[in-house]
């Protein structure tokens, strides 16, 4: 007979850690169920997303969101599914954001030039997919997210060729509530604040029962979904909260004077590539409208401007700065005319600069472009770039970059200049705040574009460049957009496109400095560490962890 055996039952009591582990596990469970092709869609939407959030259009507040899409497609997966994820993000964001490299070359090379530029982007933002990977199961991790989002931003500001950094996370901020901080850590902080947005998003996404198919709500308790929370909570709050306290400072500083300048647009034909042999007609172009300017100020019609802004590629020098009709303008209005323009020096070498020409004696001051454009100023790989750049055949020596922050007497002002590309980089105006500029200004040559989104681009990031150094800024394009910004990143006045117009207005001088203005380096510089080194410990500890595995 068999004996009969009872069974002790006894009862068990559950902590709330448990079933805050609990609720942990069913998420997980629940994260794997994500497929591929949806994790490809959620890639390339938010790539078209952070495309939308980009000027001209006002919906900064997409960006966060576009983050949050990448990360969420790469979260819980490998990194090599990180990268392609990553990658197809870059392209959905940088073939319609660099759309203008296409109505630039397109007629006569195809779509090869624009092609390529977008694909070597990308690679950036597959490295960030990858990195976003890595770092997931980090404590913190959309902080170490979002440093790694900025350092592969950083990256592609330097590499290949000198960088690219347009599109940076930062320039879609212009019209947002995170923009106040670039006045304490510059492009890196903005950028830095919107990725952890992002981030943070995505983590409150997938912790969340209903997302991911009902896991069922209340099962760790009110301290378990606390501690659930709190950290991508704070990731999306922080920074709003951060950008709302510094907003009241923005724009604030002292004023040390007052300038009258005028912004002259003299406008350019829209003939794309033909455009590199009108270097007569944009001089022309200029001359005619400022001579306009002369007449309007002798009859009293516009006020005497301290001091006149051309744009870019409007002269030509030889090593003597011979130039009678700028000469005679600057004589005409009595002021001083900044104007950009190719230029040889004494040595030989060729460059892209701006002059200050004198009503008394003449080019009295100059500044050197610092950061060329590849494929157009300078030439890399000359022997086989004739197939996706023009320029080759038109300048048959590279152009020569400068080192010096440029900044010039205009008048009453103590002008910070940068020309065009410089405008994406942040060491440029930076240093020449640093070197006592109070106010900015930047000529720039965009009618070889036509009429896309480039120009709007470009003006974000003289908005954002205001902000950053607290100086008014002025942007001379030969066909447009010509704006005056105040040290708010406001714009108080701009010009239409392909158009002829001159603006005069009345600006504020600025001595004083930002934080951003001083520390502003310092700030990119640790977020790339952060970025790097949680890469750097995942690797480590996966080494650490495969080690015993190889022992046995």
């Amino acid at each position: 007979m068999a004996a009969k055996v009872d069974r002790l039952v006894v009862p068990r009591v559950s902590s709330g850690g448990e079933r805050y582990t609990g609720l942990r596990a069913g998420i997980r469970s629940k994260r794997a169920r994500f497929s591929i092709p949806v994790r490809l869609v959620s890639a390339v939407l938010a790539g078209l997303l952070l495309y939308w959030s980009c000027p001209p259009r006002e919906l900064w507040w997409l960006s966060p969101i576009a983050v949050a899409g990448l990360v969420l497609a790469v979260r819980g997966g490998r990194a090599r599914a990180g990268f392609w994820y990553g990658l197809l993000f870059g392209l959905a964001y940088t073939l319609p954001l660099l759309g203008w490299l296409l109505d630039f070359l397109g007629a006569q090379f195809g779509p090869w030039p624009w092609l390529g530029v977008c694909l070597v982007q990308a690679l950036f933002f597959g490295l960030a997919g990858a990195g976003a990977a890595r770092v997931t199961r980090l404590p913190a991790a959309p902080v170490w997210q979002a440093a790694v989002f900025l350092a592969a931003e950083v990256l592609r500001s330097a590499l290949p060729f000198g960088g690219f950094p347009w599109g940076r996370l930062a320039f879609t901020q212009t019209d947002g509530v995170l923009l106040p901080l670039a006045s304490l850590g510059g492009t890196a902080l903005v950028g830095f604040a919107v990725a952890l947005i992002g981030a943070g998003l995505a983590e409150s996404v997938s912790r969340s029962p209903w997302p991911l198919g009902g896991v069922e709500r209340g099962r760790g308790g009110i301290r378990g979904t606390v501690r659930l929370f709190v950290v991508p909570v704070c990731a999306v709050l922080v920074p709003v909260m951060a950008g709302l306290a510094v907003l009241p400072t923005v724009g604030a500083g002292s004023r040390s004077g007052t300038v009258t300048v005028a912004v002259v647009q003299g406008n350019a034909p829209n003939v794309g590539l033909d455009l590199l042999y009108r270097d007569e007609q944009l001089q022309a172009n200029h001359i005619r409208a400022a001579r306009r300017l002369a007449a309007d100020v002798a009859a009293g019609r516009v006020r005497r401007p301290d001091f006149v802004l051309l744009p870019e590629q409007v002269g030509s020098w030889g090593a003597q700065r011979r130039d009678p009709a700028l000469r005679r303008v600057a004589e005409r209005i009595d002021a001083p005319v900044i104007v950009g323009g190719l230029a040889y020096g004494p040595d030989g070498g060729f460059s892209n600069r701006i002059v200050r020409w004198g009503p008394d004696n003449g080019a009295t001051g100059e500044y050197v472009k610092q950061h060329l454009v590849p494929f157009a100023e300078k030439i890399p790989l000359r022997s086989v770039a004739g197939a996706v750049s023009p320029f080759v055949q038109r300048f048959q020596q590279d152009m020569t970059a400068g080192e010096d922050p440029g900044v010039l007497a205009a008048g009453p002002a103590r002008l910070g200049v940068g020309i065009c590309y410089d405008v994406a980089y942040d060491d440029v105006f930076r240093e020449a705040a640093r070197a006592g500029a109070d106010l900015f200004a930047l000529p720039t040559n965009n009618a070889w574009y036509g009429r896309s989104e480039m120009s709007y681009q470009q003006l974000a990031m003289a908005r954002l460049r205001a902000v950053e150094h607290d100086r008014a800024a002025l942007v001379a394009a030969t066909s447009g957009v010509s704006a005056v910004v105040r040290p708010d990143g406001s714009v108080r006045r701009s010009t239409e496109q392909f158009t002829a117009e001159t603006v005069v207005a009345d600006v504020p001088l600025r001595s004083s400095n930002t934080v951003a203005t001083f520390l502003g380096r310092y700030v990119t510089w640790l977020v790339t560490a952060l970025g790097a080194g949680a890469v750097l410990s995942t690797s480590l500890r996966r080494y650490r962890d495969r080690a015993p595995r190889r022992a046995r």
